[in-house]
């Protein structure tokens, strides 16, 4: 695109590109620790901790216009707990991405044998689904990822 006084040039040269998310206002340049996510069928506006991923409908938000934040007249602000410390695996986390590795490596055939076991029907008290019981919380699976219930529901 060009203008009367030549082309137009980014404020920020093409070859740099900042691994710190910023903040979603405009001219502001400080780190984001919030995101910002807006419910329209519920009138709400949530606040919580900064987001794994940029989402296209969420705004990314500096600790100063977080603290600051209004919503319009007759919606609510849900402010989430956030923690204030830099975010960083616990050994909970490590351990957690450890065990679903294993289990995701672990040969298919003998896991559907350990379930179904010889002179067995495959449908033991798991159900079929290797030889483990069947948490009543469980809605959907996928591999040796699982879809809980909330505990609210």
């Amino acid at each position: 695109m060009e203008s009367r006084r030549g082309p137009l040039k980014s404020a920020v040269p093409s070859n740099v590109v900042s691994p710190v998310r910023r903040c979603s206002r405009t001219a502001c340049g400080r780190p984001a620790v919030a995101t910002l996510t807006y419910v329209y069928a519920d009138s709400t506006a949530v606040l919580g901790p900064l987001a794994t991923y940029a989402e296209p409908h969420c705004y990314d938000l500096c600790s100063e216009h977080s603290e600051r934040l209004t919503a319009p007249r007759g919606w609510e602000v849900v402010r989430l707990a956030m923690d204030t410390g830099p975010a960083r695996p616990s050994s909970d986390d490590l351990e957690a991405l450890a065990n679903a590795v294993r289990e995701a490596a672990r040969p298919q055939e003998r896991a559907a044998g350990a379930a179904g076991g010889p002179g067995s029907s495959g449908s033991a008290a798991g159900g079929g689904q290797s030889g483990r019981e069947v948490d009543p919380r469980e809605v959907a699976r996928r591999g040796h990822l699982r879809v809980l219930r909330s505990p609210e529901s």
